[in-house]
């Protein structure tokens, strides 16, 4: 098997394990994002710590790699708590259309904070892409369901911010074991407070789906680290978009969702649009 072929393996594995997260989360049932942001994060913090144990690696921080490090755990918690939301209020794929809307805001960010210049075509993408939502945000006067779309939309817009940041701290050479353990026990940290004075009971039951939801998000995080070890994002990260289809079918047995036309064709046109920008950096390698 090829390098590509293994990181095109791990790819899809991690989107897998993604779907099956946000599947997890919306079974756990009527519980605050917060408290089931908690339980996701501190089973991959722990599984984090056992690799940092087992590795050793040297750990070497300077001024901006701790503020970059402080920036992506503070974007990748509202990132979270978002998502976690739009789960719970939305139809399994729309809310995992509108997380995967976080490469076209990593390039927008990758402009005002890394100071990368952006060609036409990729402005061109990232207005589609952005025209692409509204059809899964479907936003009007009237709609009140248009907000846990639009909470949903900056749980993706974070996710590029931080996913920007994550970037920074690669070129600065800082370990993603180590970066996805400060994140996990940053999040941790944060939501603790809520889980201590506003505790909602959890039966037996819904514990354990919170923590088979921490399971698949910490496959799902290891799992893309490992693809991106194997092979470059250009030639691999449109496979991402294969946990829409995980969702969408995930979402179909298990719930009974099915999306609109109107959400199908915001699926279309982000995917679509995913798919040129891969051709394009394939035939035009930076």
């Amino acid at each position: 098997m090829t390098q590509k072929n293994k990181g095109v393996c791990c790819i899809l594995l991690s989107s897998f394990s993604f779907a099956l997260m946000n599947m997890f989360v919306r079974l756990s049932g009527d519980l605050p994002s917060i408290q089931k942001s908690f339980f996701r994060n501190f089973v991959a913090m722990l599984f984090a710590l056992m690799i940092l144990l087992k590795e050793r690696p040297e750990i070497k921080l300077d001024k901006d790699s701790k503020k970059f490090l402080f920036l992506r755990s503070f974007c990748g918690t509202i990132g979270i708590l978002c998502n976690f939301y739009a789960v719970d209020h939305l139809v399994l794929a729309d809310a995992s259309m509108l997380n995967k809307m976080s490469p076209f805001f990593a390039i927008l960010f990758g402009i005002l904070i890394l100071k990368e210049k952006i060609n036409l075509f990729q402005g061109l993408c990232v207005v589609t892409a952005f025209t692409g939502t509204l059809f899964v945000i479907k936003p009007s006067p009237s709609n009140l369901a248009c907000f846990p779309a639009l909470i949903g939309l900056l749980g993706g817009l974070m996710a590029g911010m931080a996913y920007t940041y994550v970037r920074a701290l690669g070129t600065r050479g800082v370990k993603g074991p180590f970066i996805v353990f400060f994140f996990s026990a940053f999040s941790c940290v944060c939501t603790l407070p809520y889980l201590i004075f506003c505790f909602h009971p959890m039966t037996m039951a819904q514990l354990g789906t919170l923590l088979l939801a921490g399971l698949a998000a910490a496959g799902g995080q290891f799992t893309i680290t490992a693809a991106y070890t194997y092979a470059p994002a250009r030639e691999i990260s449109v496979y991402d978009y294969s946990q829409i289809i995980f969702s969408a079918i995930l979402g179909f047995f298990v719930f009974g969702q099915v999306s609109d036309a109107f959400s199908w064709l915001g699926y279309i046109i982000i995917t679509s649009t995913a798919v040129a920008m891969f051709i394009r950096n394939n035939r035009h390698p930076a």
